[in-house]
């Protein structure tokens, strides 16, 4: 390995400690501040920015690389936007540093409280989606961090001109430029260097495929937040409003099918079955999507094929959707617990009993009533632009907001007691 590489990523996160302390300080008004002025600046810079992201869209199409990998890549009027509302909602939301969770105080007259803190230097290591810069740049700084960004080679060119637009605001400012950083070279080793820097590091969160996640997980000598895929289900109650459940399945399938929070498998009550499946494979059909199903479910329809057993922990990603017809709530959140990833799963029913049973039963990250698993998102769930999403429990579970990148401190008072 070429010993600049090494040298130059161990700079980096030496840097962004060091920047780190003083982000940690400042005031909510100043971080505001800095996130509204980053907004403005995505947008003023609009014309650049998707110049830049055109390299990366057109050599992704040249090289091959999936249709839903490419829609990820692109940086259309739409998504610049979204960025910078992004911006502008976490700057709106309650700053969680400093902020003191319980009082109590103890027989001998010294008061304890647990205080948030930021963690320090959040190390992020994603591919495509290049609105990730803004996202976790927007989290990371709201919360006092500094952050390293490290996208995939795909999206260099995106992700190095979203990362110069916001770092120019934080010189503007007089605050440190090494606060948010865009590892500038897209070979490996320097991913595997930044694994390493556990001194200077103080969490990894990885953002891509399955490969990248256990990637990062196995050579990490730094903790790791993650999740390897979103297998997701929706499971269709008997007397479930077959129009409801209509269209909370089309929108959870077919509005973007490349992303983590799509339904993967559709699980239908063998009670309203033989009337619910005819109607959803014709609309998923209209829609251009495969349905793999059950014997039950090809049974009911000609346009699904037979599923294989691989099916039904598959992360398509695509419109393709694994259907299985199930004899009841039970049956369905057993096959959750089997083949789930602990993403998000979703009931349709109008029986209020059965609704809490699957909220309370089901332990996956995010469950669901009523509503599509589309919503499993930070920014759809109030949190702001999420960071990333944790199906490993420890320290986060679900989609991860600005709570997410801080820890507690134990702070105490008194007026002079010493332990005998």
């Amino acid at each position: 390995m070429p010993e600049t590489i090494a040298t130059q990523i161990q700079q980096l996160a030496k840097d962004a400690r060091q920047a780190s302390n003083i982000m940690a300080g400042l005031s909510s008004a100043v971080k505001n501040s800095l996130l509204e002025r980053m907004a403005d600046a995505l947008e003023t810079h609009r014309a650049s920015l998707q110049q830049e992201n055109d390299k990366d869209v057109q050599a992704a199409r040249q090289n091959g690389l999936a249709s839903a990998m490419v829609d990820r890549l692109i940086l259309n009027d739409e998504r610049i936007k979204a960025m910078a509302d992004g911006l502008r909602e976490v700057a709106a939301l309650p700053d969680p540093v400093g902020e003191v969770t319980g009082m109590w105080r103890r027989p001998n007259g010294i008061q304890v409280g647990r205080m948030r803190i930021p963690l320090g230097v959040i190390g992020i290591i994603f591919e495509s989606r290049p609105n990730v810069t803004a996202d976790a740049a927007g989290l990371c700084l709201k919360s006092g961090n500094a952050v390293i960004l490290r996208g995939g080679s795909e999206a260099i060119h995106s992700n190095q001109a979203i990362g110069a637009i916001l770092c120019q605001q934080l010189e503007t400012m007089g605050l440190p430029a090494a606060a948010l950083q865009v590892v500038p070279t897209t070979q490996r080793e320097a991913v595997n260097v930044l694994l390493q820097c556990e001194d200077d590091i103080d969490l990894i969160i990885p953002r891509g495929g399955e490969g990248l996640i256990r990637f990062v997980s196995e050579y990490s000598r730094i903790p790791v937040i993650k999740h390897y895929k979103g297998v997701c289900h929706t499971f269709i109650d008997a007397g479930a409003d077959l129009e409801m459940a209509t269209r909370i399945c089309l929108n959870a399938k077919v509005q973007r099918p490349g992303v983590c929070n799509a339904m993967e498998t559709l699980l239908v009550h063998q009670d309203i079955a033989p009337s619910f499946i005819p109607h959803i494979a014709a609309a998923m059909a209209n829609e251009g999507v495969e349905l793999r199903g059950c014997p039950a479910t090809c049974a009911l329809t000609d346009t699904a094929v037979a599923a294989t057993d691989s099916d039904w922990d598959a992360e398509y990603l695509d419109l393709i959707l694994a259907v299985r017809v199930v004899a009841d709530i039970d049956a369905a959140i057993a096959h959750i617990r089997r083949h789930g990833s602990l993403h998000t799963e979703v009931i349709v029913t109008n029986n209020y009993s059965n609704a809490q049973h699957f909220t309370r039963t089901v332990n996956s990250s995010v469950t669901m009533v009523n509503a599509s698993s589309r919503f499993s998102d930070g920014n759809q769930l109030g949190l702001g632009a999420e960071i990333g999403i944790s199906t490993t429990k420890l320290h986060s579970f679900g989609p991860m907001g600005l709570e997410d990148l801080t820890t507690r401190k134990f702070i105490v008072f008194g007026d002079g007691q010493i332990r005998g």
